[in-house]
């Protein structure tokens, strides 16, 4: 399995447009220690032919351009992008969908809340219906599905039941069912069939959960969210009262953060993506990058390649 980290950053990208915190400053200023990374994405292939990406950035035009292995052809207005699977229905998660109108033939797979969301309160489906025959396809946590012909296997998993912001109100569709465990944001186990690799990708941990350590348990590669530092981090630089924790997120640092609990588990590969622009682990050098490379885990970047 070949993966490609199309996007790093969490929602806004990095330098955020409106933001002139220390890192979008440094970067502004041409610091070498800091890189520019656009929204978060990432393609699978079992063969470097065709490709799925999971989570559909705003930014998903250039970040295709980028790829040489995503460029178009053979045909006219053909392309190697044939599936989409999505984590949430966050806005930087879901509006590339919108930049992939073209394609005639592009599967989504998405849990039922975010199916619903992105007919409803952000609808999608209906601006999409026009101009593309896109199919929409419902995950249930825990149920493996097979792509490119079973030589990938994907198995969804809950990670949360928090909505985004714009959803209006509880879901319709079975009133007898308690909200709370809706799966409102799910992750992914992928296993190449052939190579016997597997892969994790969760770019929203709001609690290290039983769950989410099962399928992290005997994984190769790992690629999960480090969006915040620390929990109160944007508090603390005065731009919002939200922490961490509200926002849906665990932060990397910390006794009860992410990197002393992925530190211990055997992947060959651990590495943070969607991270925020605030963060002072994108710095290069740093005492939080140091203290990352000490324990053995990475700060994913737009343009790494993996295979597993």
């Amino acid at each position: 399995m070949i993966i490609k980290v199309l996007g790093s950053a969490a929602g806004g990208g990095f330098p955020q447009w409106n933001c002139a915190c220390p890192n979008c400053t440094r970067l502004r200023a041409g610091d070498p220690s800091v890189s520019a990374r656009t929204n978060d994405s990432l393609a699978i292939s079992p063969d470097g032919i065709r490709w799925a990406l999971l989570n559909a950035s705003p930014d998903i035009c250039l970040q295709s351009d980028a790829a040489s292995s995503l460029h178009p052809g053979p045909s006219l207005r053909g392309s190697p992008i044939q599936t989409v699977l999505l984590t949430d229905s966050e806005l930087d998660h879901t509006t590339g969908l919108l930049q992939l109108r073209q394609g005639s033939s592009i599967e989504v797979y998405a849990p039922p809340p975010v199916l619903f969301a992105l007919a409803d309160d952000f609808p999608v489906r209906r601006i999409l219906e026009p101009f593309a025959s896109f199919r929409w396809r419902e995950t249930i946590p825990e149920e493996s599905f097979p792509l490119f012909g079973g030589q990938l296997s994907v198995c969804p998993f809950y990670l949360s039941d928090k909505p985004p912001r714009y959803i209006r109100a509880p879901l319709p569709w079975d009133p007898e069912r308690e909200r709370e465990r809706e799966p409102w944001v799910i992750g992914y186990r992928i296993s190449d069939r052939e190579t016997g690799g597997v892969a994790v990708y969760a770019p929203g941990i709001e609690s290290w959960s039983p769950t989410l350590e099962r399928h992290l348990a005997d994984a190769d590669c790992l690629l999960l969210d480090g969006t915040f530092w620390q929990a109160d981090e944007l508090r603390a630089l005065g731009v919002s009262e939200l922490d961490a924790y509200d926002m849906g997120h665990l932060p990397v640092s910390g006794t009860n953060g992410s990197a002393g609990l992925l530190a211990r588990l055997p992947a060959r590969r651990k590495i943070y993506i969607h991270i925020n622009n605030t963060n002072p682990m994108l710095v290069e050098h740093s005492p939080e990058r140091r203290s990352l490379t000490a324990l053995g885990i990475e700060v994913g970047f737009d343009g790494m390649e993996l295979e597993v």
